[in-house]
């Protein structure tokens, strides 16, 4: 499980019949910056995920891959390896609060 930002979104007019009304976000995983460790920075990749909690842009989100991305009731039988399970509130390290969605 990782935490990733939201950097848009991807449509697919094309695709199994199983992915039909599902939403695709693209997701820029985050990691804690190794020099201060008081902030999130950004990794440069970029992954698809399948978005199962109603996330948009600019959120902060909890994305889970491989096999993980299959155990969800929205994904179970979907040919998906990353999903979003859940929308970030705060990420705390060394015990100082080094993101908030509500600041």
């Amino acid at each position: 499980m990782f935490v990733a930002k939201v950097t848009g979104s991807v449509v697919a007019t094309q695709k199994v019949a199983s992915m039909t009304g599902h939403k695709l976000l693209t997701v820029e995983p985050m990691r804690v910056d190794p020099t201060q460790r008081d902030q999130l920075v950004g990794t440069g990749r970029t992954f698809v995920c399948v978005d199962t909690v109603g996330a948009g842009l600019g959120e902060m989100v909890l994305i889970v891959q491989g096999s993980s991305a299959r155990m969800t009731p929205q994904t179970e039988k979907l040919p998906v390896d990353a999903t979003i399970v859940g929308i970030v509130d705060t990420v705390n390290v060394d015990n100082q609060t080094i993101f908030s969605a509500h600041a």
